[in-house]
């Protein structure tokens, strides 16, 4: 099994969330791919963690649907099926439209300015198609709104399914066009007018229409 021995080590947290993000991040990006099987001593030393931490890592992407765990014999990555973005856009959407909703009433200066630098930041990737700059300042712009929006459940839920829109846009599964720059400033600007109603649908379109893309390309 190739484990990356260059990868960086984050500090000031424990060994298991250490190594459930580091698991969780080569899963995503593929180091690890779908049906291989992982050995935890060979991750543990990968890590420079126990055996300890890596299994309960382990159970924990189980929970999450990115390892299978077949007691006595062995733990697989799952595999991905691109078709789940039906089942994972619809929750994430509404998620994210009620965190739109929640965040105008902390709206401030900070805050909106904050919102448009990133989303600059964004249609500049997008424009000279560094995809996966944008997929990550996409996800950046979005997250300032669960956070201004201040329900720590709605976060907790958003972090893990926001992880597997990850894993599906590496498996090519999730596009980003132009059209999500333009949708998130009419986001922006109809937080400052404090429209409830409109910023939830534009909201949950940003995130169906990915779904829409996804079957014309097919």
């Amino acid at each position: 099994m190739p484990i990356p021995i260059n990868h960086s080590r984050p500090k000031r947290k424990s060994a298991k969330e250490n190594a459930f993000n580091q698991i969780q991040q080569w899963i995503i990006e593929g180091t690890l791919k779908p049906g291989e099987k992982l050995n935890d001593s060979e991750l543990a030393e990968a890590l420079g963690v126990s055996r300890t931490p890596i299994r309960e890592s382990l159970q924990l992407l189980e929970v999450q649907g990115f390892v299978k765990m077949y007691p006595g014999k062995a733990t697989q990555v799952t595999e991905v099926k691109k078709e789940s973005i039906k089942d994972l856009l619809p929750p994430l959407a509404s998620l994210q439209a009620l965190s739109a909703e929640l965040a105008i009433s902390h709206l401030n200066d900070e805050v909106i300015k904050l919102l448009e630098r990133t989303n600059e930041r964004f249609a500049e990737a997008i424009h000279s198609k560094n995809y996966f700059s944008a997929l990550r300042i996409d996800e950046e712009f979005h997250q300032i709104i669960v956070d201004t929006a201040k329900n720590p459940y709605i976060h907790n839920i958003v972090a893990d399914l926001q992880a597997h829109v990850r894993r599906l846009f590496f498996h090519n599964s999730i596009i980003l066009t132009k059209k999500s720059i333009d949708e998130h400033q009419t986001i922006i600007n109809l937080m400052k007018d404090h429209n409830v109603t409109e910023v939830a649908q534009v909201m949950r379109q940003n995130w169906l229409r990915a779904i829409e893309e996804f079957h014309s390309l097919k």
